[in-house]
């Protein structure tokens, strides 16, 4: 008897690692984290990196519009303004010890509860505000010596002033590094562009009101004028950011019908920040202590070099390095989130360049 087409079969049964093969294939070099459905929203790659552009940006055109400024009112004096970027300068040292190490324990969602995270960055912010105190404090107290490194010696006299002023932006810097830090590991980019943006707006507003050319009243502006206002903007926009941080983040807010709270800041914190950020810190300290003495020799050179090397670094630290200085926060911040995931999984999986890819 001839066999029947219509009932002959073949029956196919699927492994479970043929089932797993297939279903991580749908996923294999995915890159949903990045884009996802709504790709403008801060929890995606894509739209985090908008919001730090945006962040990065503002300041950058900003120290630009500073020296047109101040060229306007002593074109002697434009190269004054560089110590502000100096002061930065040894405050960055400071602002890449403990905040970098939020790329490694806050951004771990894994490991960490949110509570958990919230509490790591009041913790962050507290122990930045007072070392950014006791910085300040040392630079206003050490302005003439300070002034005498990287001021050339005809400015040094007219620039000791603003030197004094400038070194409570050590203080402000620490701050805003702080909470823009915190708030990227924890998604919320949305912060440090709030803080730019008011940074920026308000210094353009009151710059044009008192120091510009067609500034109102019938004073005449001066560098000092400038200093204050600089100062009083920062301060301004990173108590800003601060309270907007508290606000969304930090007040509490329900999570499955019940109201979280942050843990308290606390030495067991600090510590928890201290192991990854004393690293950063090491290497921070010796970059900028090269780059500090490089700039000496510069300054020491004659006020046309020392000026050259403040408009070179502007345009190098401003405009240039904006993409660069948003892809690397936005990058830092999601690389912290999958690291997190992939300390939780097997050996195996590690090996396994499916697992790797298939996680995103």
């Amino acid at each position: 008897m001839a066999p029947n087409p219509d009932n002959s079969h073949v029956t196919v049964i699927a492994t479970s690692s043929e089932n797993e093969a297939v279903q991580d294939s749908g996923n294999f070099l995915s890159l949903k984290w990045a884009i996802g459905e709504k790709w403008f929203c801060r929890s995606n790659y894509f739209g985090a990196l908008l919001f730090n552009i945006g962040a990065f940006i503002l300041p950058a055109l900003y120290s630009t519009l500073v020296k047109i400024w101040v060229a306007n009112i002593d074109t002697s004096l434009v190269v004054t303004t560089d110590v502000y970027t100096y002061i930065g300068t040894v405050a960055e040292v400071l602002n890449e010890g403990l905040p970098r190490a939020v790329w490694v324990t806050i951004a771990d969602k894994e490991a960490r509860s949110y509570e958990s995270r919230l509490g790591l960055a009041h913790t962050l912010i507290i122990f930045q505000a007072i070392l950014g105190t006791i910085m300040s404090l040392i630079f206003a107290g050490a302005a003439e010596a300070f002034s005498a490194t990287f001021v050339p010696h005809a400015v040094q006299g007219a620039s000791l002033t603003y030197v004094r002023i400038s070194a409570f932006s050590a203080l402000s810097s620490a701050l805003e590094v702080a909470v823009s830090s915190a708030t990227r590991a924890l998604d919320k980019p949305d912060v440090p562009l709030l803080i730019s943006s008011v940074k920026v707006v308000v210094n353009i507003v009151l710059d044009l009101m008192i120091i510009s050319k067609f500034h109102i009243g019938g004073w005449t502006p001066d560098i000092n004028m400038q200093a204050g206002i600089r100062l009083s903007c920062d301060m301004a926009a990173a108590v800003s950011g601060l309270l907007y941080f508290s606000i969304s983040t930090s007040t509490g807010r329900s999570r499955g019908g019940r109201h979280s709270h942050s843990e308290p800041p606390s030495l067991q914190a600090f510590f928890i920040l201290f192991k990854p950020g004393f690293i950063t810190f090491i290497e921070s300290a010796v970059r900028n202590t090269l780059y500090l003495w490089l700039v000496a020799g510069v300054v020491a050179m004659s006020a046309d070099y020392a000026t050259a090397w403040g408009v070179f670094t502007t345009i190098r630290w401003g405009l240039v390095m904006v993409p660069v200085q948003a892809l690397e926060a936005t990058s830092l911040a999601f690389v912290g989130h999958h690291w997190g995931e992939l300390k939780h999984m097997s050996d195996q999986e590690r090996r396994s360049w499916k697992s790797l890819y298939g996680m995103y």
